[in-house]
C-alpha cells in the first residue's frame, strides 16, 4: 500500500501541482483547503505526511498542527510558507513539524525531502 500525503493549501494551483508530482512518485494524495477539512481527513483517513501551509484563512498551519497534537495525531508534518514568519515556523517546529519549505520552492527539492521522510520509497 502506498504512502498517503495530505496537501493543505488554500491555493488550488499549489495543491494541483503537488498532487501531480506526488502521484507520479507513487503516493496517494489527498487535498484540503482549510483547517476543518484537514482535521476531518486526519480523523477519518490514514495519512503518513501532511504538507501544511503556514498561512491559511480561518485557521493557520500552527493552529492546525496544535489541534493535531492535542488530538494525539502524530502524523509527520512538513510546513510550507511564502512568508518570513520566523516565530510561527519556530512554533511549528516546537510542535513537532519535521521541516519546512519556503515558497516558491524547487519541486525537485520538495520531491527529495518527501522521499527522505519516507526512506526513499512510496510504499
Amino acid at each position: 500500500m502506498s504512502k498517503t500525503v495530505l496537501v493543505v493549501d488554500d491555493q488550488f494551483g499549489i495543491r494541483a501541482l503537488l498532487r501531480r508530482v506526488f502521484e507520479s512518485e507513487g503516493y496517494t494524495v489527498l487535498e484540503a483547503a482549510n483547517g476543518n477539512e484537514t482535521l476531518r481527513l486526519l480523523n477519518n483517513q490514514t495519512i503518513d505526511l501532511v504538507m501544511l501551509d503556514l498561512k491559511i484563512p480561518g485557521m493557520n498551519g500552527v493552529e492546525i498542527l496544535r489541534e493535531m497534537r492535542e488530538g494525539k495525531l502524530m502524523t509527520d508534518v512538513l510546513m510550507m510558507t511564502a512568508y518570513g514568519e520566523h516565530e510561527l515556523i519556530q512554533e511549528a517546529m516546537a510542535l513537532g513539524a519535521r521541516t519546512y519549505l519556503a515558497k516558491p520552492f524547487d519541486i525537485n527539492d520538495v520531491r527529495e525531502q518527501v522521499r527522505e521522510l519516507f526512506g526513499k520509497h512510496p510504499q
